[in-house]
């Protein structure tokens, strides 16, 4: 119950990695607000899931890659719960091609969808810990900010703004009391690997030191670290977890 009667706001909270840790809080008791674009269908399956946890799970529709749906999500939280005390910046898309053939709709649309959201949220999120100088904020970024991947110039451009982003922030809020830090997962099981070529996910499993392919609780397990007490002497972080492939 490490985060009882605390407000936990996810962004794409609704599915994949995002709905996991959005369980995964509200199993710690918090009330978790979770931020989803348009699909009504995964939010509804969210709440019916999280029935019977110690915390609670409102999800919050509107599109935060702008300041409008960003205010929104936040004012949502703060009316309902008075507070929030943790941001989880987990909103992102790909879209995979190389550079010689990207288009630039495409790059635009990385750009807009992995750091405008980052931007918004915790500008306006910052603004209801400030008060409190306390809480804590975790961005979700990748190694290929770090590795780099053939076709990914774009996404990994954006993940790696996330890491730096996340450096610059935590210098900023340190003084208030509020920790900024990144987890940046490897290959991760969620719906994303069914629709990668099955040579190409071959080849990263054998690349990691494990063997095999990380499961959405091993990272939101170390979100939950980053977020909690037991994670207070540490900010300007970026947390690897990708079974040794970095």
């Amino acid at each position: 119950m490490e985060f009882k009667d605390k407000t936990v706001v996810v962004t794409g909270g609704t599915r994949g990695i995002g709905r996991t840790l959005s369980l995964r809080f509200a199993a710690e008791g918090a009330r978790v607000f979770a931020a989803y674009v348009k699909n009504d269908e995964a939010a509804a399956a969210l709440v019916a899931k999280a029935a019977g946890l110690a915390g609670t799970i409102t999800p919050v529709k509107g599109d935060v890659s702008s300041s409008v749906g960003a205010v929104a999500l936040m004012e949502a939280a703060a009316r309902e719960t008075g507070q929030i005390d943790v941001l989880v910046n987990n909103t992102g898309i790909v879209r995979d091609c190389y550079l010689a053939m990207m288009a630039d709709a495409d790059w635009e649309a990385v750009l807009k969808g992995n750091l405008y959201p980052l931007f918004h949220c915790c500008k306006w999120g910052v603004r209801k810990m400030i008060g409190k100088r306390a809480g804590a904020i975790v961005n979700i970024s990748s190694i290929s900010a770090l590795t780099g991947t053939p076709g990914q110039a774009g996404y990994a451009a954006t993940k790696g703004g996330i890491i730096s982003f996340t450096r610059s922030l935590a210098r900023e809020l340190g003084p208030m009391g509020i920790r900024v830090n990144a987890v940046a997962p490897g290959l991760i099981e969620t719906e994303l690997i069914s629709a990668m070529n099955p040579e190409l996910v071959e080849s990263i499993v054998k690349s990691t030191s494990l063997g095999r392919i990380g499961r959405v609780e091993e990272v939101a397990e170390a979100v939950l670290f980053l977020a909690s007490g037991r994670g207070g002497y540490i900010t300007g972080q970026c947390l690897i977890v990708d079974g040794g492939i970095v």
